[in-house]
């Protein structure tokens, strides 16, 4: 039987502007320029403050406009200037994004569904594989783009981005990997039995149990030898087979410069070539004209002056308010790990989530891991990515803690001082680092080793 039932919800949802503003956030410093230079070209009443007016002090609108506090011109960062060309440099060609993206146009989909088949392909990682469940991904596009999906829908899309080429891209597993690039091939009898191996006994394969699986199958040596050669020659981690030498350079320009000087530290954030902005004087001195006058078409230019003065101070607060989250942000993770920074030992880098960061900046987790993600600090030990200083944490059976990177260098020793007749199992392991006070379970382990690109004990033996 059917009900008609009246349900109140509450739904958070966030306006254009707040979306802009997230964005703005997560810019690097390149992008953050031509964001400035597009909203320059498209807003009359924004306008780039000259060297000759930089004293003049700040330029109020509130007379003019609603009659709020006045605005300040942005002039928050570091009047520290340095030359791009003294950073690091990378060099790119075409990137495996560009590369996606371009065939992306292929598809014919429309606006919101290469919206989403766009920020599929930015989540990718190097390797070409999407490490991220496609659940996280749904949050995330309602956050970012402020679209609702499913992961019904971004997994359509996702199919669709597994036949780009290299094949193999997209992939959430290597055996999803393997398969995808086997069923792109002629379909031989050697590979649709190399896709049951891989569907079926993908585990046992890994394990090279392959008198097992021949048994199973009930495959000759010599079928069997034809299979594993089809296999061995697929491309594990398509995304590096791309070629990222080329002539074309990229800048990874620092966002923030840490210095240390009588002891105390200095953080700035230098300007580069972003400008200073103000609201444009003649448009304010336009609309206290037309807010005189009586006409239709005089009302209309006061609405659209409004509009663009409006919009000009919505920019100018959405840069300073970018601006003071990543100092405050940057400010934190510094107090946090202080010893780290002053030495540069990475012995000393305590262990550090979100969570923690959030706590000491009293801003959303969300927040910092923006920030985090695309930002760069030069230190005087080198230039380094936000998201290098957090890791999650183990604590011994004494009290003692230890961040996660420090447990997995002591597993590379371990790893590195066995016997190489005899490599240690995970199970070994354990035991090894139950020795040294860490308790951990033999999946936690593996875990570890496999994110250090440590093959298994067996495979270690093997390759010996």
């Amino acid at each position: 039987m059917l009900k008609q039932v009246l349900q109140q919800s509450l739904q958070q949802k966030l306006s254009p502007r707040q979306v802009q503003v997230i964005r703005m956030l997560q810019m690097p410093v390149l992008q953050l320029e031509q964001r400035i230079e597009k909203e320059l070209e498209e807003n009359p009443a924004l306008e780039e403050i000259a060297s000759a007016d930089k004293d003049e002090g700040n330029i109020s609108i509130d007379e003019y406009v609603s009659r709020e506090s006045s605005v300040r011109s942005y002039n928050s960062f570091s009047s520290s200037t340095a030359a791009l060309s003294n950073f690091p440099t990378l060099s790119a060609k075409e990137t495996l994004q560009e590369q996606l993206e371009m065939q992306l146009g292929y598809l014919g989909l429309n606006k919101e569904q290469s919206s989403l088949a766009l920020f599929i392909i930015r989540s990718l990682d190097t390797d070409g594989y999407l490490r991220r469940s496609l659940a996280s991904l749904v949050d995330d596009i309602a956050f970012h783009l402020n679209i609702e999906t499913s992961e019904k829908e971004l997994e359509l899309i996702l199919k669709e981005i597994q036949h780009f080429e290299p094949v193999g891209v997209a992939a959430r597993s290597l055996q999803e990997c393997l398969l995808i690039q086997l069923e792109n091939k002629e379909q031989r009898p050697e590979i649709s039995t190399a896709i049951t191996i891989l569907s079926k006994y993908f585990e046992n394969f890994s394990n090279r149990s392959f008198d097992r699986i021949k048994e199973k199958l009930q495959l000759s040596d010599e079928d069997f030898k034809e299979v594993l050669n089809v296999i061995t020659h697929l491309n594990p981690k398509p995304g590096a087979s791309i070629d990222t030498t080329d002539d074309r350079t990229n800048h990874v320009i620092p966002d923030f410069l840490l210095e240390i000087k009588d002891g105390e530290f200095q953080l700035i954030m230098p300007r580069y070539t972003i400008p200073d902005l103000r609201i444009s004087r003649r448009y304010q001195d336009m609309l206290k004209r037309e807010e005189k006058a009586k006409t239709k078409q005089d009302k209309e230019m006061v609405v659209f002056l409004r509009q663009k003065i409006e919009s000009a101070k919505w920019f100018i607060d959405a840069l300073q308010q970018r601006q003071d989250t990543l100092m405050h942000t940057m400010q934190a993770i510094l107090d946090y790990q202080s010893d780290y920074f002053r030495e540069g030992d990475e012995s000393l880098l305590r262990p550090m989530a979100l969570k923690h960061i959030a706590a000491v900046a009293n801003l959303d987790i969300s927040t910092i891991s923006r920030v985090a993600a695309s930002k760069y600090i030069q230190t005087h030990f080198g230039v380094f990515s936000l998201k290098h200083f957090f890791s999650e944490g183990a604590t011994s059976d004494s009290g003692e803690e230890m961040s996660i990177r420090n447990v997995k260098k002591i597993l590379v020793e371990l790893i590195e001082e066995e016997d190489k007749a005899h490599p240690l199992s995970d199970e070994e392991l354990v035991e090894m680092m139950q020795k040294r006070g860490f308790t951990f379970a033999r999946r936690t382990i593996a875990k570890y080793r496999e994110q250090l690109n440590i093959p298994t004990s067996r495979a270690r033996k093997r390759a010996k």
